[in-house]
C-alpha cells in the first residue's frame, strides 16, 4: 500500500462526524488524569489500608507495584492493539476494565483481592493510556496540536502533583475506599462520551509481539516477586531464588528476542544510540529512586510523625507539585543550552534532596527541617521532566518515535515498581514498623540508596551526546504511544 493510500487509514476518521477537538481534549485529558492519578494516589492511604485490611510490608508494596508493573509491561502492547483493532474501540475496552477494576478495588474485602484488583487496573490503564494521545492527535488540527498537548500534559501533571493530597484527603475525610470509587463515576461518564464523540482510527496494523510481551511481563514479575518476598521468606528461599533467577533469565531472553525478532515490541537496535540508551537508563534509575522514596516517606509522615493523611499529602506537594511551577523554566533552559545539562542537573539535585532527607529524618523531625530536601527534590524532578521527552524523541528517527516514546514510558514504570521493591527490602532489612525509631532505622539507608541510584542516573544522563540535532518538522500523523508526565 502506498503512503497516499495508507493516509486515510492512519488518520482513521470514520463515522464520527460529531467528534471534535474540544470533546477529544476533554475525554482524553480526564482519562489520562485517572490513570496518572492512580500511580501516587495510593501512597498516602497505605497506613489506613494496612490498618483495615492487615498485611505486611510486602502486601503494601504489591498494592502499589501490582498497578505500575502491569501498566509498564503491557503499555506498548496496548498501543499496538489499538493500532491494529481500532484505537477508539480499544480505548473503550481499556476504560471499561479500568473502571470495573476500580470498583473492585473499592469493595475489596482483603489485601489479596485489593492487590488483584490493582493489577487489573494496570491492565486497563495500559490499554487506555497510550491511546489518549493518538485519539487526541487524530481529532485536533495540526496548527492547534501544541496547545492541545500542553493542556493534556498539564492535566496529567496535576494528577501526579495532587495524587498524594487527593488520596490523603479522601482517606481522612471519607475512607480509603474512595480513592478507587472516585474513578467509577468518571469512567461511567466517559464511556458514552467516548463512544459518541471520538473518531475511530487505526495504525499500520503491524504484527503483535505476544512473545516479547510474555517474556518481559514474566521476567519482571519474577524479579519483583523475589525482591518483595526476600525480606519475609529469606533470600535463600526456593521461591525467592526461583523468582530472581527465572526472572533474570526471561529478561535475557527478552533482550535476545528484541535483537532477533522481525517485529519486536522493543527493538534492541535502538540502544545502539548513546542518546537513547543514556536517557532511558536515566529514566529507569530516576523513577527507581523517586517512587521508592515516596512510598516510604508518605508512611513515615503518618506512622512516625503523626500527620493525618491530608496533612501528609499537603507536605508532599513541594516535591510532587514542583514540576508544575518549574517545568516551563526548565523547558526554556533546555531550548537554550540543550537538554543534557538540564536533565543531569535535575537528577543530581534530586539525589542531593534525597541525601539531605536521609540525614535529617528522625523519629521527631520537624517539617521545617525536611522542607529543603523536599523542595530540592521537587526542583530536580521538574528539571528532569521538561527536557526528557524531547531527548527521547530526538534520539531516534522520526519513524521510530512512537516505539521510543513507549519504551521510555514503560521503563519509567518498571523503575517505579523496582524502586518500591528494592527500597522496601532495604527498609525491612534494617528496620520495621515496631516503633518510630525502628522505622527511621530502615528509612535512612533506603533513602541513601535512593539518592545513590538517582546520582547514577545523573551520570547516565551525561552519556547523552551534547551535540544538538536539527529539529525535525512535526509529523502530521498520530504518534502511536504517549508521553506521560509520570508513568
Amino acid at each position: 500500500m502506498s503512503q497516499q493510500e495508507s493516509k486515510p487509514r492512519e488518520q482513521g476518521r470514520v463515522d464520527a462526524p460529531r467528534g471534535g477537538a474540544v470533546w477529544a481534549l476533554v475525554i482524553t485529558s480526564v482519562a489520562g488524569f485517572m490513570a496518572s492519578l492512580d500511580n501516587l494516589v495510593v501512597t498516602t492511604a497505605l497506613p489506613s489500608i494496612r490498618k483495615d485490611l492487615g498485611g505486611g510490608l510486602d502486601d503494601l508494596e504489591w498494592t502499589v507495584s501490582a498497578y505500575t508493573l502491569t501498566f509498564a509491561v503491557l503499555l506498548m502492547f496496548g498501543a499496538a492493539l489499538g493500532d491494529r483493532f481500532g484505537r477508539r474501540r480499544l480505548f473503550l475496552a481499556g476504560l471499561t476494565v479500568f473502571t470495573g477494576a476500580s470498583a473492585a478495588a473499592a469493595m475489596a474485602p482483603g489485601i489479596d483481592s485489593l492487590i488483584a484488583a490493582r493489577a487489573v487496573q494496570g491492565v486497563g490503564a495500559a490499554i487506555m493510556m497510550p491511546l489518549t494521545l493518538t485519539l487526541l492527535t487524530a481529532a485536533v488540527p495540526v496548527a492547534k496540536r501544541g496547545m492541545a498537548y500542553g493542556i493534556w500534559g498539564a492535566v496529567n501533571g496535576l494528577a501526579v502533583a495532587s495524587g498524594p493530597l487527593i488520596g490523603g484527603s479522601l482517606t481522612e475525610h471519607i475512607s480509603w475506599h474512595w480513592i478507587f470509587w472516585l474513578n467509577v463515576p468518571l469512567g461511567l461518564a466517559l464511556l458514552p462520551l467516548a463512544r459518541l464523540r471520538l473518531a475511530e482510527s487505526h495504525g499500520t496494523g503491524a504484527p503483535l509481539d505476544v512473545i516479547g510481551t510474555l517474556l518481559a511481563s514474566s521476567g519482571l514479575f519474577g524479579i519483583v516477586y523475589g525482591l518483595v518476598r526476600g525480606p519475609a521468606d529469606g533470600w535463600t528461599s526456593s521461591y525467592v531464588l526461583t523468582g530472581l533467577i527465572a526472572g533474570g533469565a526471561l529478561l535475557v531472553a527478552f533482550v535476545v528476542h528484541g535483537i532477533r525478532a522481525k517485529n519486536p515490541m522493543l527493538p534492541m537496535r535502538l540502544f545502539r544510540s548513546r542518546a537513547f540508551a543514556g536517557i532511558n537508563a536515566a529514566s529507569l534509575l530516576m523513577f527507581l529512586g523517586m517512587f521508592g522514596s515516596i512510598f516510604l516517606l508518605s508512611q513515615y509522615m503518618q506512622g512516625v510523625l503523626g500527620y493525618s493523611p491530608t496533612e501528609a499529602g499537603l507536605r508532599m506537594l513541594p516535591w510532587t507539585g514542583m514540576p508544575m511551577l518549574v517545568a516551563p523554566i526548565a523547558g526554556i533552559l533546555s531550548d537554550r543550552i540543550g537538554g543534557r545539562p538540564v536533565v543531569a542537573t535535575g537528577l543530581f539535585l534530586q539525589a542531593a534532596g534525597l541525601g539531605y532527607l536521609a540525614s535529617v529524618v528522625t523519629a521527631d523531625a520537624s517539617y521545617a527541617i525536611q522542607l529543603p530536601g523536599l523542595i530540592i527534590s521537587g526542583i530536580g524532578m521538574a528539571l528532569y521532566f521538561a527536557p526528557a521527552a524531547n531527548l527521547v524523541m530526538s534520539s531516534v528517527r522520526p519513524s521510530e518515535q512512537g516505539i521510543a516514546s513507549g519504551a521510555n514510558n514503560a521503563l519509567r514504570e518498571v523503575g517505579g515498581a523496582l524502586g518500591i521493591a528494592v527500597m522496601a527490602s532495604i527498609f525491612a532489612a534494617q528496620g520495621g514498623y515496631e516503633t518510630g525509631q525502628t522505622f527511621v532505622d530502615g528509612l535512612r539507608p533506603a533513602l541513601v540508596t535512593g539518592a545513590a541510584v538517582v546520582a547514577v542516573a545523573g551520570f547516565a544522563a551525561l552519556l547523552i551526546p551534547s551535540r544538538k540535532r536539527p529539529s525535525e518538522p512535526a509529523s502530521a500523523e498520530p504518534t502511536p504511544v504517549l508521553e506521560t508526565v509520570v508513568g
